[in-house]
């Protein structure tokens, strides 16, 4: 059913460290069943995240079966790898946007898609960092980022599986990014892969509330993101979200290793509104806050 896909890896590794040189993922995504497309972004995102299967295997171990309630990106609002772009196989497997959002501070933009034909569907969520609102600094170096690129490295059929984009990568350039943007940092590092997937708690049986979740990734030493609260949002608003620090790896820059936060877990849980229907979408309020799960920090 697959035959249309081939995948090639060449790994080198020195110590604790792996180096993906180069990840093609040849493929007709519109032909690829949804399931096998969360597959394979899940696969990428747990294995290059230590505390995604961690957390996986605790809450199996309470007897729960996760749910993941929505999938999110990061990128540029330049044409090659936008919003657009990037929804393109959600899109053609039945994916249709409903809700935009707008970080003024941050210099984002997002929309969501959801799949109408499955209630159950994953969520996808979509951010983009808008260019012309950023620095002098933060334009030029994304712009020639993007024009030193071999254009074969972005292609629409891949992208979503792309990952880094940029190489080599500078500490310099990614500390001097984080002064304006914690968010131009990371996609300078990480680029085009899922940014964090997210436990639906309206699935859960035994952790019905986000504190029950909260206090059980805190008792076993999981950092959560305090920005705003442990809790994001209320009832009121219909949704309630909580998300861990993103997990500090090692990553190879041209001046050397560096440990630097990757991606990270969130979770949400949702309630239905006076007609009856769960709540769908976003809290910009709620999303701005959950965006700094990815700041900088120092494990201890």
């Amino acid at each position: 059913m697959y035959d249309n896909i081939t995948i090639e890896f060449s790994l080198s590794c020195s110590g604790d460290l792996i180096y993906l040189r180069e990840s093609r993922y040849s493929l007709i995504l519109k032909d690829m069943d949804i399931n096998l497309l969360f597959s394979r972004l899940w696969d990428e995102y747990s294995q290059n995240n230590p505390s995604v299967k961690q957390i996986h295997s605790l809450f199996e171990s309470e007897g729960e079966e996760l749910v993941n309630d929505h999938i999110a990106f990061r990128t540029l609002d330049i044409d090659k790898m936008n919003i657009d772009k990037l929804a393109e196989p959600f899109i053609s497997n039945g994916y249709v946007q409903k809700g935009e959002y707008y970080f003024r501070e941050k210099h984002l933009y997002a929309r969501h898609y959801e799949l109408p034909s499955d209630q159950k569907a994953p969520r996808v969520f979509i951010s983009q960092l808008v260019l012309k609102d950023c620095s002098p600094f933060i334009r030029e170096t994304f712009y020639g980022l993007m024009n030193e690129m071999n254009s074969r490295k972005i292609e629409s059929a891949e992208m979503i599986f792309k990952g880094s984009v940029f190489c080599p990568i500078s500490f310099e350039t990614y500390s001097k990014l984080r002064e304006e943007s914690e968010y131009a940092a990371w996609f300078y590092v990480f680029g085009l892969r899922a940014n964090h997937f997210t436990v639906s708690i309206n699935n859960l049986r035994k952790f019905r509330t986000i504190e029950q979740v909260n206090d059980l990734l805190k008792s076993h030493g999981f950092i959560l993101n305090s920005s705003g609260g442990e809790v994001k949002g209320t009832q009121k608003q219909l949704l309630q979200q909580s998300s861990t620090m993103a997990d500090i790896v090692p990553v190879q820059f041209r001046e050397g290793v560096y440990e630097i936060p990757s991606c990270y877990y969130e979770f949400a849980l949702r309630f239905p509104g006076e007609d009856g229907k769960v709540f769908s979408g976003f809290i910009e309020g709620s999303a701005d806050k959950i965006f700094e799960s990815t700041n900088f920090y120092t494990r201890k």
